[in-house]
């Protein structure tokens, strides 16, 4: 079974119609959905999304995706193993310098076994992850 991690980058682009990236970022999740790929994403990942939306119109995605994630077994809490690993990469600086919830990120792909993720961001490629747009 194909699982793609989606990324904050990936999620702001699809809800943001004015972001540069929405229009690739809505054919690659429209590729998503035809192929039926299963989608899933961190607890982390989702504060970040929180955050970023906290003051613009798509406020309400953030809940509302979350909540159907939820209802799917689809939102993964990263282990204790997994955030000792990113905090590590993060003091080296691995990834180009990535963040913190990326190095979390990262971890959880690792751990299940994930190689795709529904974003750009280059620090996911630099990792070693394909990103779909």
């Amino acid at each position: 079974m194909n699982i793609v991690f989606l990324d904050t980058v990936g999620m702001i682009a699809l809800w943001d119609e004015s972001d540069q990236w929405h229009a690739v970022a809505q054919d690659a999740y429209n590729d998503l959905k035809r192929s039926r790929t299963n989608v899933i994403t961190t607890i982390d990942v989702l504060l970040e999304c929180g955050n970023a939306a906290a003051r613009r119109v798509y406020r309400p995605a953030v809940r509302i995706w979350r909540e159907a994630l939820a209802s799917n077994d689809r939102i993964i809490e990263p282990t204790a193993n997994d955030r000792a690993m990113a905090w590590a990469a993060y003091d080296r600086g691995d990834a180009g310098n990535a963040g913190i919830v990326d190095h979390v990120s990262f971890a959880v792909m690792r751990r299940l076994g994930i190689h795709q993720a529904f974003t750009n961001d280059r620090h996911f490629a630099a990792a070693g992850f394909e990103t779909l747009f």
